[in-house]
């Protein structure tokens, strides 16, 4: 950014008007206690971009309104210098895949204005509103940069075929190994996304891939001559997890027909990332045998941009790493890197592979972006502070976005510890207990149990609103990382592999033997429930124990031959037990439901209309079967709702949920029941 832009966005900042800034006349002397609502009160921070001048830092906010119904992401921008924040788009849109111009005068984003399709627009930072670059008809779904800033790499989809107006809709008609995906329902459409080549002064738009495959995470070489890029080119990648790394020249005339295959490795390689010298590539790969890929822990490798063996770097680090690139020199490779709770910025060498962390501890972090300087901008996160944006520069941690200060300072939030605890054969477990505000530890208090998704999903030290907020309604929370969880190496992922609901249930209990001896909990008053797999193993831990007094199991799996051919996962079940009709007995002595007839919990039973991640089925039948035998049961369901809820109003009246079925049951809170 050169000197005159920057003067006219500084002076911009004497126009800002003044709800933007931060001050200390808006802290509050008292403090209140954290509610349901107040999830949509706290703001997303997310994706730092580091100009190239390493004088701004872009990003976006998300923002929530019940109200509306729907989420909205703003780019914003501030100085690395800090001070007053800079809105750079306006209210009515939301914007993805930020990025800087290589000139760094410009920033561009996707985004659908006008309810047209998505499409690749750019600020001037000199002033104006955003210009339209892409008028792509069937839409953008991400964009690159060319090195000299004159060309975009763009991945499209296939264009849709015009189709009459029809009364009545077809029958779906599927021909493909993978029936269905959670979001989008049956996999009838048959386009594939490519990557092309759009030269922002004449306009023009050049196909580089084609074919029967879809292409995906693009990167250009620092020349601008070729794109490396993902893609699985089995016969039937349905059948497989395969991806390998390709490359393309942005010159070629056979729209990718002349490709060079850079990795060739049976399992997933991702994430490709040039040298500066254009002379290597840096990815992510699995080592392990492919079919563990659900519970493997990945590694870092690199090869050479003109083909030959992979290099594993550091491979001795049995941790997962994500979104490698080089340094300036090419001498080191930043990489995000999960442990124990936290995801760090690490700095890996290219020859020794030497290991240093970048970013602090007792921090986690979900983004960065880095300088030629070796500056950093990245996301943040701990247990009392929600997403935001620092700096690091000479090893200078800079908090730089305070977006969620005004609010959180309003609260008076639980204390978090952090505990180990041995499991029933001795396993370290680690574990993060939740107190709530005023908490007397002469008092045993109600105490509720939540397990994470995956499995191999992962607590750790970022801000948890939902753990938080049990805790301001009086009950001590436990999070635990049983056995399966990620940040803790293969041998702990693996440990999980056909053996759902027998270690990470020892685990979880060892956690409830843990606060109960530590005077935190109340032995008759002790809850239990999770989402995805932690409302499986919320259904392992009913049928075993009746040690809980409330339970709730959301979007969750009871019997799992039930799910065969219905679920989205054709693949990965049946690598992990085999096909049912071969190795039936593995299904059976996995499935939870085959011992529903031990429950005798209160359990309330949740899920997704829509859900093809873990069908509503599941639930209907575990409802069905608690209600037969007369257990207090309610079955939820939210119409036309996938795995995950997205409607703002669904996450809040699960919320509530969550806490009358728990004051109703732990505390002896009769409450009327939401019809």
């Amino acid at each position: 950014m050169n000197p005159s832009t920057v003067s006219v966005v500084r002076n911009f900042l004497l126009f800002i008007p003044t709800c933007f800034i931060v001050t200390a006349q808006f802290a509050v002397a008292q403090q209140s206690t954290l509610g349901v609502d107040d999830q949509f009160a706290i703001q997303a921070v997310a994706n730092p971009k580091l100009s190239p001048d390493e004088q701004w830092v872009a990003y976006t906010v998300r923002t929530t309104s019940i109200e509306l119904e729907k989420s909205e992401t703003r780019l914003w921008m501030i100085s690395t210098s800090g001070g007053v924040p800079i809105p750079m788009t306006s209210k009515g849109y939301s914007v993805s895949n930020v990025e800087w111009s290589p000139e760094g005068g410009h920033l561009s984003f996707i985004a659908s204005k006008n309810s047209g399709e998505s499409q690749v627009w750019q600020l001037d930072l000199r002033g104006g509103e955003a210009q339209q670059i892409t008028s792509v008809e069937q839409g953008v779904q991400s964009y690159e940069w060319s090195p000299d800033g004159s060309k975009l790499l763009l991945t499209l989809q296939d264009p849709q075929e015009e189709k009459d107006e029809e009364k009545t809709a077809e029958p779906w008609v599927i021909t493909r190994l993978q029936i269905k995906r959670d979001g989008r329902g049956y996999l009838t459409d048959t386009r594939h996304s490519h990557l092309y080549v759009f030269d922002i002064e004449t306009q023009a738009l050049k196909q580089i891939t084609s074919g029967r495959w879809d292409e995906s995470q693009p990167s250009w070489s620092p020349d601008g001559r070729l794109v490396a890029f993902v893609s699985n080119r089995t016969e039937d990648p349905d059948a497989n997890s395969n991806s390998d790394i390709w490359i393309v020249s942005v010159d070629n005339t056979d729209k990718g027909q002349t490709l060079l295959q850079l990795t060739t490795y049976p399992g997933s390689d991702s994430s490709p990332s040039w040298s500066p010298d254009g002379k290597w590539i840096t990815y992510v790969t699995d080592d392990t045998d492919p079919q563990f890929s659900s519970l493997s822990v990945n590694q870092l490798a690199m090869v050479s941009s003109a083909g030959g063996p992979r290099k594993l770097v550091h491979p001795d680090l049995d941790r997962n790493v994500r979104n490698p690139q080089f340094d300036s020199e090419g001498e080191n490779i930043l990489v995000s890197i999960e442990d124990s709770g936290e995801r760090y910025l690490g700095k890996i060498q290219v020859q020794g592979s030497n290991l240093e962390r970048i970013s602090k501890e007792g921090y986690t972090m979900s983004s960065f972006s880095a300088a030629a300087s070796g500056a950093t901008s990245l996301v943040l996160s701990s247990p009392h502070l929600p997403s935001e944006v620092f700096l690091i520069d000479d090893d200078d941690h800079k908090q730089l976005t305070h977006t969620n200060e005004n609010f959180i300072q309003t609260l008076n939030l639980a204390e978090v510890t952090n505990i180990h605890f041995p499991s029933k054969d001795g396993t370290s477990i680690e574990g993060w207990i939740f107190t709530p505000p005023g908490y007397d530890s002469s008092l045993r208090y109600p105490t509720i149990l939540r397990i994470h998704g995956g499995p191999n999903g992962m607590y750790g030290v970022n801000f948890n609103f939902e753990a938080q907020l049990l805790a301001a309604n009086g009950y001590v929370v436990l999070l635990t990382n049983p056995r399966g969880s990620s940040g803790y190496g293969q041998d702990f992922s693996m440990a999980l592999w056909q053996k759902w609901g027998i270690p990470d249930f020892d685990d979880v209990m060892a956690g409830i033997d843990y606060v109960l001896d530590a005077g935190y909990a109340d032995p008759n008053r002790l809850g239990v429930g999770g989402w995805s797999y932690g409302g499986i193993l919320t259904n392992y831990v009913i049928t075993k124990s009746e040690r809980f007094s409330a339970a709730i199991t959301g979007a969750s799996m009871g019997l799992l031959v039930a799910n065969f051919g219905h679920d989205h996962y054709q693949l990965g079940n049946e690598r992990e037990w085999g096909l049912p009709w071969e190795t039936r007995e593995i299904w059976e002595n996995l499935s939870p439901f085959n011992s529903i007839e031990k429950v005798t919990t209160p359990t309330l039973v949740m899920g997704g209309e829509k859900d093809w991640n873990v069908p509503i089925q599941n639930s209907e039948q575990i409802y069905q079967a608690l209600r037969r035998m007369g257990v207090p049961t309610q079955l939820i369901v939210y119409p036309g709702q996938p795995h995950g809820l997205r409607i703002p109003s669904y996450q809040k009246d699960r919320l509530e949920r969550y806490l009358a079925w728990y004051d109703k049951w732990l505390k002896g809170t009769e409450t009327v029941e939401k019809q």
